[in-house]
């Protein structure tokens, strides 16, 4: 061995805390056992239940439940990975009596080992880094079988699961108060953008009595609201080529159907506007208040005096823009069919208070989105750490 290769070595050692020891998976704690998924598992292997009956027992596949069978061949815990096509890879945990189809693998554990550790570091691997063929996906048994991961013991495998399965609760606690909160602004829009219900304020007349409703080309609504085509309050603008303002030192964004896509360094309009597909994606308006430039494919939108700005970019979130689609492939929108298009108009104080209460839930929405991102983050970064035994749980948390 030349000093140098000696010197590397002694580096190496020396980086290897109190405790831990160099694997082919890195440096992991000395009482963790590193070996294939084999040495774990009872069974590795595809479904076998190949058709569906009214039967009580679910039948699992690669995208989940897919219906219903009369024999359950499998039973207990296990997880199931989609073993081939677009989900390759994907996985699921099951328990009971149930039926899994043959495009989906079956990874049933021996005794002393906590599934849900195994689950959550088949997540933390990434399945379908694995997955091959150019064709249709494909991962396989053998696959699984040979991966080499880190086992501790099984009270330190549980301590692991419950900290992780306590994330997961938060996690899906945020999302479905996402989902309320989602369907709450949902039917304040379906109700303030048509009249159907008024803001107190503007609900009754000076005598106190209550506004009516008329009937117009777009159904009910209130008698003081006025139907006019968007041509009236606003005119749609082309977008251009963004390629000789684009620059990363640009301070004004670029907008294109799908999102920002880079910035520019300078700008096609400096006033609030509501943008919406020319090409592509023509069903997702979007809100902009600062200076901005729009690619060709994206159109915006140069507001007329007295027209609350926000107001018309709830309503445009209001419409069914396919329905206004003119071509067969590509989905298309044109200027003049968006400008003909009606609309119910109350007057600019009642626009802006509705834009605001809705405005007001989009905050809170978004802040919502931000706080699962985070717990997201902190999920995989607690996964990072635990599940490669960088961090240990205190013995208090260990059952």
């Amino acid at each position: 061995m030349g000093v140098m290769d000696t010197i590397i070595e002694i580096q190496s050692e020396r980086t290897v805390p109190v405790g831990y020891k160099h694997t082919e998976l890195g440096i992991t704690p000395e009482d963790w056992d590193v070996s294939p998924l084999a040495k774990h598992t009872l069974f590795v292997g595809s479904g076998k239940t190949n058709t569906k009956s009214k039967g009580s027992f679910p039948l699992f596949g690669s995208t989940g439940q897919i219906g219903s069978c009369l024999n359950p061949e499998y039973d207990g815990d296990a997880i199931l990975i989609a073993r081939v096509g677009a989900n390759a890879g994907k996985l699921s945990f099951v328990s009971g009596q149930y039926g899994v189809s043959d495009n989906t693998l079956i990874v049933k554990l021996k005794p002393q080992n906590n599934i849900h550790f195994y689950k959550y570091w088949l997540i933390f691997k990434n399945l379908n880094s694995l997955v091959f063929g150019s064709g249709q996906p494909l991962i396989t048994g053998t696959q699984l079988k040979e991966l080499s991961l880190p086992i501790p013991s099984i009270n330190e495998q549980t301590a692991i699961a419950n900290v992780l399965s306590d994330t997961d609760a938060l996690i899906s606690k945020i999302e479905q108060l996402i989902a309320k909160k989602q369907a709450i602004k949902t039917a304040t829009m379906q109700q303030l953008l048509t009249g159907r219900t008024r803001l107190p304020q503007f609900a009754k007349h000076p005598d106190g009595t209550l506004k009516g409703h008329r009937s117009s080309e777009l159904g009910s609504i209130p008698d003081n609201w006025q139907v006019v085509p968007f041509k009236d309050v606003l005119t749609i603008k082309h977008g251009k080529n963004q390629k000789e303002v684009e620059s990363p030192s640009g301070q004004y964004p670029i907008y294109a159907t799908g999102g920002q896509i880079g910035n520019a360094t300078s700008f096609l309009f400096d006033k609030p506007s509501v943008l919406i597909g020319r090409k592509g994606t023509i069903d997702k308006p979007k809100y902009a208040d600062t200076p901005f430039w729009t690619v060709d494919t994206l159109f915006y939108s140069e507001i007329k005096k007295n027209v609350c700005v926000k107001f018309i970019y709830y309503k445009f979130c209001m419409i069914d823009w396919m329905q206004y689609n003119e071509a067969s492939g590509v989905p298309s929108l044109n200027a003049h069919t968006i400008e003909n298009v009606l609309v119910a108009l109350p007057n600019m104080e009642e626009q802006t208070a509705i834009a605001t209460i809705l405005s007001d839930m989009d905050a809170e929405l978004e802040a919502l989105e931000q706080k699962l991102s985070k717990a997201r983050d902190i999920k995989q970064g607690m996964m990072q750490q635990l599940l490669t035994g960088r961090i240990r749980l205190p013995l208090d948390q260990q059952p």
